[in-house]
């Protein structure tokens, strides 16, 4: 059974920065693509940034230079470093595998505000 758990938001003021976290469990994560997602309110989900296996990396047009993903195999974990935040920015923040997200792997997601 999969487990995608998501952490670090908050709330931050615009111009600051967030790290978030995802930690795997069970048949997952090695050898699968990850991807932050976003949803914010009214809106559909979105993807942020992706990451291969291999550490090869994909960014949204409107995060890029902003946001840098990562990942630690060993720890089954997945990173989303976000700095210079802005308000638009504000949304739910969620893992899942890339390019095709799994249905029943999301989790919760992590909130995140930017104020303004």
């Amino acid at each position: 059974q999969v487990q995608l758990v998501e952490s670090g938001g908050g709330l931050v003021q615009a111009g600051g920065s967030l790290k978030l976290s995802c930690a795997a469990s069970g048949s997952i994560f090695r050898f699968d693509a990850m991807g932050w997602y976003r949803q914010a309110p009214g809106k559909q989900r979105e993807l942020v940034a992706a990451i291969a296996s291999g550490g090869n990396t994909h960014y949204a047009d409107s995060v890029k230079g902003r946001f840098a993903i990562s990942r630690d195999n060993a720890k089954k974990t997945v990173y989303l470093r976000m700095n210079s935040l802005k308000p638009e920015d504000t949304a739910v923040y969620y893992c899942n595998t890339w390019p095709v997200p799994v249905a029943n792997y999301w989790g919760q997601g992590t909130q995140v505000t930017v104020s303004s």
